[in-house]
């Protein structure tokens, strides 16, 4: 399944659902189910400045594909994170620097979101693209 495919796959869930209250529901259901991050990062290196509440991000490359784990104090956020980690997981940097969010807009989050969220929810997303700027520029230091 490729980003662009998984992304559609979210905006289908998500258009199951009428009303706001139901998708943070929805939400708050994903973030129980998001795997657990491993403590040894949950600590302030991790830690995603520009978030209301705290979330911790880590991204590792495993045979060329990024896998990033993530985790929240708060249940929203953990949901959202949940959705970034299963939509960016599993791909390389390549992919990920190509691809877009678009699916945050076309499920309506970003206009959900109180300003405070919305601008957490900028530096999530800003930081999946770190992670994957870092990797690609090492994998082309290994290959020169």
């Amino acid at each position: 399944m490729t980003i662009q495919e998984k992304q559609q796959a979210v905006i289908e869930e998500f258009s199951i659902f009428e009303d706001w209250l139901d998708k943070y529901a929805y939400l708050i259901e994903l973030g129980k189910e998001l795997p657990l991050i491993d403590e040894k990062y949950k600590t302030n290196q991790f830690l995603i400045s520009g978030c209301q509440s705290r979330v911790w991000m880590h991204a590792e490359l495993k045979d060329g594909k990024m896998i990033i784990t993530a985790d929240s104090d708060a249940v929203i956020t953990k949901g959202i994170v949940s959705l970034l980690t299963r939509v960016f997981s599993g791909f390389s940097p390549d992919e990920i620097l190509e691809a877009d969010f678009v699916f945050l807009n076309t499920i309506g989050l970003k206009d959900h979101l109180s300003p405070t969220r919305a601008n957490g929810l900028q530096s999530m997303m800003k930081q999946i693209k770190l992670y994957a700027k870092v990797f690609q520029l090492k994998s082309n230091k290994k290959s020169e």
